[in-house]
């Protein structure tokens, strides 16, 4: 009896043992975590439902366990340092590396093996996102409450109409009476005076001429005024935003992603142009970024919205997101351009974003306190990264470029210009004291040859 519970203690621990073993090999992890180290680290170039760079993750843990017969841990190896697990001869590593056009994944030796553990259990059962909470409780429209609110409301109906008519009536009862008071007080002598009155506008301006000669001559010079007025406007369009065959906010690049402008305009800081960024440039991103997963709407406007915009970039540059590939049928866009100087105009965009910047800026920001800016393309092109859709956010007449020649200063900080000026700006201080400035104007920005050949 003794040697028989004895055996049977030993059988519990072994149980216990074998239990607390099992229990730790297959311990899940945190899905929540994962969730935020997957976002972190993996959204790049995977996702759960579709194939990105990357395949799908979706359920990656059992399609490895049924198709290749592998466990979680050669997943850790993978995600640790997956060029080792291929220098290693691992057959199914290579046979992955190959499948997709031999892309390398980076390498998270960084990562623990909970991390890692949290990031499969979020691939493996990812946490329902909480419904969100009505704004407004839901009303039975046939209840008892309902039923009577829509009695009171049709009372208050019929209460309001019959006001409107009675108020109605007392006014035309008022009209008519008033017009038989002003018959009674109607007296031979006003009737009249009634007859001699001007009849016409001819025989008002008679009696009237040389007034009516006076309005003439004012009216002439205010339509004369209008004319010049509108005239000077001709080819000055501030204000206009048209629409483009693919909806960009630089809300949402410039503003809450903070995407600097010359990663796109690259040309403005190195050429006379600021041209149209190519497609490529924006498949830079969003050959990894397939929907829009941004927290910032513009009113009427949702995800699915920002999705179809993206897709009308794939079809442009022709790009299978499917198959992770280009197929070689592009379709051109016809990109409605804003801001375009006339031909007789020379504007060298180089000039203003390399040489001019800082001068730029401070004059900008001295003139503008409540509108400061930080990047020299605001001084032209106004707060970019707040626009939706991009707008011409000044005149660009002749006057406005001449009043920034006239107050924007030349930058003597700068080791050439405080050379090259030296003798023009002694001059300057002999000639307006020591405490004047060089300004543009003063090196020639107000030359008519310096923007016009």
């Amino acid at each position: 009896m003794i040697s028989w519970r004895k055996h049977y203690k030993r059988g519990l621990i072994a149980i216990g043992l074998l239990l607390a073993t099992s229990a730790s090999i297959y311990a899940q992890g945190d899905a929540k975590n994962g969730e935020k180290l997957f976002k972190q680290d993996c959204a790049a170039c995977h996702a759960l439902d579709k194939q990105l760079v990357g395949p799908a993750l979706g359920g990656v843990v059992d399609k490895l366990k049924k198709e290749q017969n592998l466990e979680k841990d050669w997943l850790h190896k993978w995600i640790k340092d997956n060029k080792a697990l291929r220098a290693s001869g691992d057959k199914y590593a290579n046979e992955v590396f190959e499948k997709f056009n031999k892309t390398e994944m980076l390498a998270f030796p960084n990562l623990t093996d909970q991390e890692i553990d949290d990031i499969l259990e979020y691939t493996t059962n990812p946490p329902v996102a909480e419904p969100a909470a009505d704004a407004a409780t839901a009303v039975d429209v046939n209840s008892v409450q309902a039923i009577e609110a829509a009695q009171k409301e049709s009372a208050n109906s019929k209460i309001i109409l019959i006001s409107l008519l009675s108020i109605v009536g007392l006014l035309f009862w008022l009209l008519l009476r008033l017009r038989e008071l002003v018959k009674l007080q109607q007296s031979e002598e006003l009737v009249g005076l009634q007859e001699t009155r001007a009849r016409s506008f001819g025989d008002l301006y008679t009696k009237y001429h040389y007034i009516g000669k006076g309005l003439l001559v004012v009216l002439g010079i205010f339509a004369a005024y209008g004319i010049w007025n509108w005239m000077m406007w001709i080819g000055v369009y501030k204000g206009y935003k048209p629409e483009q065959p693919i909806y960009f906010s630089h809300k949402i690049h410039a503003g809450e992603n903070k995407i600097d402008c010359q990663l796109c305009h690259s040309s403005a800081k190195y050429g006379k142009v600021s041209e149209i960024p190519s497609m490529n440039v924006c498949m830079n991103c969003h050959r990894n970024i397939s929907e829009y997963n941004g927290a910032y709407m513009e009113p009427g406007k949702d995800k699915a919205f920002y999705d179809g915009e993206i897709q009308k970039i794939y079809a442009a540059t022709g790009w299978d997101p499917a198959s992770q590939q280009y197929t070689g049928k592009t379709q051109a866009v016809q990109w409605t351009r804003i801001h375009n100087m006339p031909d007789f105009v020379y504007f060298n965009h180089a000039q203003h974003v390399v040489a001019g910047e800082q001068t730029i800026i401070a004059g900008h920001n001295a003139k503008n306190p409540n509108a400061k800016i930080d990047v020299v393309c605001k001084a032209c092109h106004g707060q970019v990264d707040t626009m939706n859709v991009v707008q011409m956010a000044n005149d660009f007449t002749m006057g406005w470029c001449i009043e920034c020649h006239r107050t924007t200063e030349v930058d003597m900080n700068n080791g050439y210009n405080k050379e090259y000026f030296k003798n023009l700006h002694d001059k300057l201080k002999k000639q307006y004291g020591s405490g004047t400035k060089i300004t543009v104007a003063a090196i020639g920005g107000l030359e008519c040859g310096k923007c016009h050949y």
